[in-house]
This record gives C-alpha cells, structure tokens and sequence, in this order.
C-alpha cells in the first residue's frame, strides 16, 4: 500500500518540471513537446514554458495534485513551494540555486518561477529526486519518464484515450440553488464552504477531475463584481454581499484536489422573470432596459447590440483576469429557441451587411463568440474558452451535411448558434454538445450523434467533450432504465480520439445516485 501511494506520487510529481537540454528552436516549439510517464501521455493545462539561457522545460506547480498522494503548499510571502509525500520532502525557493531534498541541499539550474500569474516550476529535477529514468527523443519531441515498477504492456488494438487522461467534468448549477449552495444556507459562509467540499470530494471519489460551476446565472455574479451584482442564490437577495468570495473559496478547494475549475456563465439572460422590482441598482436590466427583451416569461439581453454584447464580454474578462481559472465555460443559452424574440428595432439598427433575420442573429453570436475567445487568449492564453450546445446541430432532413436525427429543436436554426463556424474557424478550444439521449432513442440517438460530432471536429484542433444526462436515469424515456446506459455511453465514446472526455449534467443527479450510478461510475473510472 506505502509503495502504491510512491508510485502515485511519482505520476503527481512528473507533471511538475522537466530540466533537459534544448536548443534555441527546440525552446520555441515548448508547445509541441510530449510528456509520457509510464507509457501513458502527461497532460498540462498550459503548453510546457522553456525559460530562456538556461533551457528549462517548466509546468505549473498546481498539476502536481492531479496524481494522488502528493501535497503541494505555496507560501506566497515566502515564495516557496514544499512538495511532501511518500515519506519525501523537497522545498523550492524563488530565486534561490539551490533546492531542499529530505533536508539535504541540492543545486539548481532553475527553481520557482512565477510567470502570468502562475507558480511555475521544472520537472527532470523532481523525477530525478524520486529515482525516475528521464529520455529525450529528439526525432519524436517526447520526453520519457520510467519508474523502477514500470512493466510495460501491450498497446490497445484501437480507440479514444485512457479515462486517466480524459475530462470528466460535471456542471454544478447554482441556478435556482439546484446543486449549490443550499436555500438553507443563505448567509452562512461556513456551511456554504463545508457543502462545496463535501460535493467535490463526493465527485472525485466517483472518479472526476473536474467541475464546472455556474458562476453567472442571469446577468449576476457568485463573485466580487465592479459591473454585475451579487447572486441572489448566496443570500436570497440579488445585490446582498454574502461576506467572502466565493469564487476564490471554490477555485481554491477545487485546485486542492488536483481537479480543474471552469467557470461557466449564461451569457445573455437577464433575469428568470419580468419583475424588475427586486434587482439590484447595477443590474443590467436597470441599467439598460433597453438591451433587454421579455421572452417567455423571462428577461433576455439583446445579442443583436454590439455595446450589450460587449458588456457581456467585460463581465467574462473580469474573472479571467482576477482568477486563477482553468476555462471559460458557455451554456447553450443564446436565442431563446422558443417565443417571440421582438428584436425588431436591432435588426434594423444593427443589419448593416442586410442579411435575413436568422443570419444577422447567427452572425451576432458568431461576432461574440469570436471577440470573447480573442479576449480570453489574448489576457490567458492558457485558459480553456469552451462552449456546449444543444446536442443537435441541425438534422439531416434540413440540411444534407446535418446529423441523422429528427430533432425539434437545433441549435442552428432554433438558437442561432452556428456552431460548425466555431468549431472550423477554432474560435472556442473545445465544443461539449449535450447529447441528453439514450443510444435507443430514435429521434435523436445518441451513438449517431457522437460520430456526427467527432467528424465534425476531425482535424480543426477543437477538442470534444460529450454532455451526458444522468438526470435522465430512472425516468421514462427510452434508454434510461439502467445505469448501465451511461457505462455503454463512455464506452462508445473510446472509438474515437476526437472525444476527450465527458461532462455529467448535472452534480446533485450524480450525487442522488440514480440505479446504482455512483457505483458504475467508480468501477468504470477505475479500471
């Protein structure tokens, strides 16, 4: 058990720092560089950085956490980074040339560097600590790494990548208290705290290693915000401090636990009724009634304003720059697909290419999909700007190159969401469809649809993850009477390279564990 804890701190440890001899072009194509540990590819979430002169392959400190076992503590007064585990202890020290190992001083040719607001530090010289054979193949551009346990095995004949490597995510929806936090805990920091780690440990022990968290409901925030006001979801009351900051709470407890954080904002809605009169002064629907459009009951921004849109931009940018986030998340709330969307005085303003009325809407989406992706890259290039769209681009029947499906709604022409534009042009970096469908469900199958959507991102560099819906388990519909429907799901998904991972809507219905799901998860996740 002791010695299985050590090689898991080893895989921890090898995200962290590689120190191996590169030449001045091979520094400058960092990017391209491929990391493995023990026949199985090493993933960071920014491209490897190369520090000039020295030729030093640095990746963040936080990935060390991504393995079990390790534990990374970084004291920012100090600029130090202690790493402990597996009985080994190695202290790291900005600026200084030499490290601590076990007590014992060790030379340096780059220690801690902080670089756009992340603690970086290099690789070779931890494997090295921990006894691990380090390779360099300059045909390949894979560095190999090889513990003493290592056994190799044969390669599987085809497929996906490992779930090892792979996302798996769920959406946390604070949308009307639905995963978190809970009503009973208004204004109460601590308990709102304790449910947040409760849910995540609960997700990573299912296998998880991500979470995406709905950080802007309806043109609000679950942050410290000079442009938006406060959620009401925090305290009950829209504009109501809720006394810390919990965005920084969660990143912090999510980072902890070696898991990614997304930050995922509804775009464009307002406001989940008309009643105006309980929003805060600062809210958009105050501010600017007249970029606002009642639809359905409810109050949705204008994407066809161009200083709307870019108030919305403003509002994304602000946690990008403040925050230590892995990805900026969109929904698929863009057009409503249903309702009269009276737009007309926009349309008539703002149509200045004089497109027809669903062009102009797709190409308002297209400017801000486009415009907010440069944004995000711009500011943090590291940063993931994904998007998940109704699981139905358009169906076959409509258009030749459209899935087979027979869907009512899609996402082309019900929410002007051009989303193949996004995807060939690489505005966003990943496209997470939500494929809500069994694999028996005729009009929209689920199997048909993963191979429409890894087709369709084949080649342009766009990852895809799959929505899955777990919400579904145990309900009616066709497919969704076992839990076992979701296990089938992730093993077709392993066909295809294109799919990366899987996104589960959402976090309470894991939770609630459906026909056994939690179980299922847990001993697919660990195989």
């Amino acid at each position: 058990m002791a010695f299985r804890k050590f090689h898991r701190w080893i895989v921890a440890s090898l995200l962290l720092v590689l120190l191996i001899p590169f030449t001045g072009q091979q520094a400058k194509a960092a990017n391209n560089i491929t990391m493995v540990l023990d026949g199985k590819q090493l993933v960071s979430d920014i491209p490897p950085y190369i520090m000039p002169k020295v030729n030093v392959t640095m990746v963040p400190i936080r990935v060390i956490s991504e393995g079990l076992g390790a534990a990374v503590a970084w004291k920012q007064s100090a600029k130090t980074a202690d790493i402990s585990g597996g009985g080994h202890t190695i202290t790291l020290t900005s600026g200084k040339k030499t490290a601590l190992v076990d007590g014992a001083s060790v030379a340096l040719d780059a220690s801690v560097q902080l670089r756009g607001g992340r603690v970086l530090v290099p690789l070779r010289f931890v494997g090295e600590q921990l006894g691990l054979q380090v390779d360099w193949d300059q045909v390949a551009r894979t560095i190999t790494l090889t513990s003493s346990a290592y056994i190799p095995t044969e390669p599987p004949a085809e497929g996906g990548g490992s779930s090892s490597s792979q996302l798996r995510g769920a959406w946390i929806s604070t949308v009307y208290n639905l995963d978190w936090p809970t009503t009973s805990s208004y204004g109460k920091i601590e308990q709102q705290k304790q449910e947040y780690s409760a849910l995540l440990d609960k997700l990573q022990a299912m296998g998880l290693n991500a979470v995406f968290v709905q950080v802007r409901t309806a043109g609000d925030a679950l942050y410290p915000s000079d442009l938006v006001p406060w959620s009401k979801v925090l305290t009950g009351t829209q504009g109501k401090d809720p006394g810390y900051d919990p965005l920084q709470y969660m990143i912090e407890e999510t980072h902890k636990r070696g898991m990614q954080f997304h930050a995922w904002f509804n775009p464009f809605r307002a406001n989940l009724d008309t009643t105006t009169s309980k929003l805060a002064a600062n809210h958009v629907a105050v501010q600017h009634p007249d970029w606002v459009v009642s639809v359905n009951n409810q109050l949705i921004i204008n994407p066809g304003i161009p200083e709307a849109r870019q108030h919305i931009i403003d509002v994304v940018m602000e946690v990008v720059s403040k925050y230590d986030i892995d990805g900026v998340h969109l929904d698929d709330y863009f057009y409503p697909s249903s309702g009269t969307f009276n737009d007309d005085a926009a349309f008539k303003a703002y149509n200045t290419q004089g497109l027809s009325k669903a062009d102009w809407r797709r190409d308002n989406i297209n400017q801000f999909v486009q415009q907010l992706g440069q944004s995000i890259h711009a500011s943090k290039p590291a940063v993931q700007f994904g998007i998940s769209p109704f699981g139905v681009w358009r169906n076959q029947s409509t258009d030749p190159t459209g899935s087979d499906t027979k869907a009512g709604v899609t996402a082309y022409d019900s929410m002007s969401a051009d989303v193949r534009t996004w995807v060939k042009q690489h505005w966003i970096d990943y496209v997470a469809p939500q494929i809500y469908w069994s694999m028996s469900f005729k009009n929209a199958q689920y199997d048909k649809l993963v191979d429409w959507w890894a087709q369709e991102v084949q080649g342009t560099g766009v990852d895809l993850y799959i929505g899955h819906a777990p919400y579904k388990l145990g309900t009616a519909e066709a497919g969704w009477q076992s839990a076992q429907e979701i296990i089938n799901q992730l093993q077709y998904n392993t066909k295809y390279d294109e799919v990366k991972g899987s996104i589960f809507y959402s976090a309470k219905d894991l939770i609630k564990n459906p026909l056994g799901i939690v179980q299922a998860l847990t001993a697919y996740y660990q195989q």
